[in-house]
């Protein structure tokens, strides 16, 4: 048993070091638009694939990015981008899906079925709670609809098709408007 719980760990940890550095000259280029806003051209974007998570509602990682002050102050650990320099801003990077660790939006994960996960090595989810009539969790009789208004009246969170990523257009328009000043 502990050569096994050996021979795993080892294996983790080589592959975890044999993993390629993300090539961030693959970037997508700059876009050659000129006069690039946020509320014009980078705000309908993020509305798209980012704000669903990253709005006024519960922001991850206290990152809002449906306005522009949101999108300048970044994250509780600091700014997302810095003016005029695309290429070393962290928004560019996690939207260009080039390093899977960082993609945002991230990848969809595998569905896991009754046996535990399948297609990840992820724990499996545990069972919900209160049973077959409507506990928390459960949208069988007596639960909200799919789709429907949650809790409150609230949207549900995380229904709907996932948050589609941006193209590679999209970042160069991206990339355009941080260098061009991020306003």
């Amino acid at each position: 048993m502990k050569t096994a719980l050996i021979f795993a760990a080892t294996g983790i940890v080589a592959a975890h070091l044999s993993a390629a550095p993300v090539d961030w000259s693959k970037l997508p280029p700059v876009a050659k638009a000129e006069g690039v806003t946020f509320a014009k051209d980078i705000q309908p974007l993020l509305k798209e694939s980012c704000v669903r998570c990253h709005g006024a509602d519960r922001p991850k990682a206290q990152l809002r990015l449906d306005s522009l002050e949101g999108v300048l102050k970044g994250t509780k650990k600091g700014s997302i981008l810095t003016a005029g320099d695309s290429a070393s801003s962290l928004l560019v990077k996690a939207v260009s899906q080039l390093d899977s660790e960082t993609a945002m939006p991230p990848k969809p994960r595998a569905r896991r079925g009754p046996g535990g996960p399948q297609g990840t090595n992820a724990p499996a989810m545990p069972p919900h709670e209160g049973g077959p009539m409507g506990g928390e969790g459960d949208h069988g009789p007596g639960g909200p609809p799919p789709g429907g208004p949650g809790p409150g009246g609230q949207p549900p969170r995380n229904f709907g098709p996932p948050a589609k990523p941006l193209t590679a257009e999209q970042v160069g328009l991206v990339r355009a408007w941080i260098d061009q000043g991020a306003k």
